[in-house]
């Protein structure tokens, strides 16, 4: 029953120990994503001196830190990192040809592949947290609810899902552009923006929050973090991930259209 399953799970093998090879390379990247905390620490203590009482948004300064703490780990375990290239890699030096010939499917091997990744890297960026946690701990706020932590880990699982397939279709753009970089970067001033990598997206204005929550960017980090951190209640959670649900489903069907139409155009040479 689970036979078909195995290859996969090879591939995912194969992609923890080739990422563990990295391992350090992880690493450096989770310490020096400390600067980056440290920065918005020091940022959001000058915002919040002027702020009063009310704080900014509704929020005081523990849960805004709880919040950019939160959505750190979370680019290192769901974020795509760089699976846009390596696809557009595998296009333009015909190592794709390969899977054309073999009984496995290019989209679940490339998942495979980045579960493996995200898992090495996930567990890497703990170690710097647990160096800066005694700086942190008195401004970090959780709520306690327990449902967050059970619909958290599956808007975790989606998100991820998400980023991937949006690197995935990023990359078969290769089919028709020789170089992506200038569109993969773009997604990523979007992503910043819309995903609240650079601030929290309930400061926007109700009408345009309204209009972000039903775009893919919403659920590629904010929404995850969002639950965890308790700035979104439990009845926008379950309309949440009933949208989430409906992008991971929007983008499968996209990523197998341009795979599809990209073959057509492929010239299998090399490989």
């Amino acid at each position: 029953m689970f036979a078909p399953l195995t290859k996969y799970r090879h591939a995912f093998l194969i992609g923890l120990q080739s990422n563990l090879v990295y391992r350090w390379n992880f690493a450096v990247r989770g310490l020096f994503s400390l600067f980056h905390l440290t920065a918005v620490v020091l940022l959001w203590r000058a915002a919040f001196r002027g702020a009063g009482d009310t704080g900014i948004g509704g929020f005081n300064l523990g849960a805004t830190i709880t919040y950019f703490v939160t959505l750190l780990v979370l680019q290192f375990f769901i974020s795509a990192f760089n699976e846009d290239y390596q696809i557009s890699e595998d296009i333009r030096n015909g190592l794709i040809n390969q899977f054309l010939l073999k009984p496995i499917n290019y989209f679940g091997y490339r998942l495979s592949i980045f579960a493996a990744a995200r898992l090495v890297s996930g567990a890497l960026v703990l170690v710097p947290l647990a160096i800066a946690l005694p700086a942190l701990h008195g401004l970090l706020t959780f709520p306690h609810e327990g449902w967050r932590f059970a619909l958290g880990l599956p808007a975790m699982a989606l998100s991820a899902l998400i980023q991937f397939s949006i690197a995935y279709c990023f990359g078969l753009l290769t089919f028709w552009f020789l170089e992506i970089q200038g569109l993969v970067i773009l997604s990523m001033a979007v992503e910043a923006v819309l995903g609240g990598q650079m601030f929290p997206l309930d400061l926007l204005p109700a009408g345009i929050l309204a209009v972000v929550k039903f775009l893919p960017f919403y659920y590629q980090m904010y929404f995850p973090a969002a639950i965890f951190t308790g700035r979104i209640g439990y009845a926008d959670t379950v309309g949440g991930l009933a949208i989430e649900l409906c992008w991971v489903a929007i983008l499968f069907v996209i990523s197998r259209g341009l795979w599809t139409r990209g073959l057509r155009r492929h010239t299998a040479v090399g490989g």
